[in-house]
């Protein structure tokens, strides 16, 4: 992703993850690819953390991802079409199996607003 690194030990490394810190740590035997739930029809990975980004600055990370040949979980789409949580989605894994989701709400003001899904 291009992120800044920060301090580091042998197993572990703090990074600039958009002005939040990520901290990675290398744990033995640790596999994150668990389980699935449905999302907009949508099989999306659980657990996962998601980064919330202006618009073109998702579609900017996106196509360095892409340019890089990183697999996608979830290619980058738009969901929730036409709903107060209208979004651009893309999900991947770290090298741990951590599942990482990058979204940009085409209107930025709902990313917190409280509705209820109809699935």
């Amino acid at each position: 992703m291009g992120l800044p690194e920060g301090r580091s030990a042998a197993r572990w490394v703090d990074f600039n993850f958009y002005g939040h810190q990520l901290v990675c740590h290398v744990v033995d035997g640790y596999e994150g690819r668990t389980a699935l739930n449905s999302v907009d029809g949508d099989p999306v990975p659980v657990p996962h953390f998601g980064l919330a980004l202006p618009l073109a600055d998702f579609h900017a990370l996106t196509a360095r991802l892409t340019e890089r040949d990183v697999k996608y979980e979830l290619e980058p789409h738009l969901r929730f079409r036409d709903a107060p949580g209208e979004q651009f989605c893309a999900f991947f894994r770290d090298p741990s199996g951590n599942a990482i989701e990058i979204k940009a709400m085409t209107q930025p003001q709902n990313l917190f607003a409280q509705y209820t899904v109809n699935v």
